[in-house]
C-alpha cells in the first residue's frame, strides 16, 4: 500500500465522495486507512457511575482503493512514484516529480 499516515487524500467513491482529509491511521495488512472527517460514525456510550451517557463521533476505516493521493506541492490528484536518491528510495509525485 502506497498511502502512508500524514498524506492528504481525496475520496473518489462512496458516500463521502469528493471530501479531502489527512490520513490518521493506515492498516497495510488490511488495505484500509482512517481519514479525518470521512466515514464518521456515531457511537453510543452507556453512562457509568453517575456520568451521563453520550454519543461520540469517530472516523471508521475505509478501503485504500477508494481514495487518491493529493500532491502537497502541485495540489493535483496523483499516483506515487519512486526515485532513488543515493541508497534511499524516495516517494515522488508522478505529475510534478517533486518529493512528498
Amino acid at each position: 500500500m502506497k498511502i502512508k499516515t500524514g498524506d492528504n487524500v481525496r475520496v473518489m467513491s462512496g458516500k463521502d465522495r469528493g471530501k479531502e482529509g489527512k490520513v490518521i491511521q493506515a492498516f497495510p495488512r488490511d488495505g484500509k486507512i482512517v481519514v479525518e472527517k470521512v466515514n464518521v460514525l456515531k457511537k453510543h456510550l452507556r453512562g457509568r457511575q453517575g456520568q451521563p451517557g453520550q454519543r461520540i463521533e469517530l472516523a471508521a476505516p475505509i478501503a485504500a482503493s477508494r481514495v487518491q493521493l493529493v500532491c502537497g506541492s502541485c495540489g493535483k490528484l496523483t499516483r506515487v512514484g519512486y526515485a532513488g536518491v543515493g541508497k534511499e528510495k524516495q516517494r515522488i509525485c508522478q505529475k510534478c516529480e517533486k518529493p512528498f
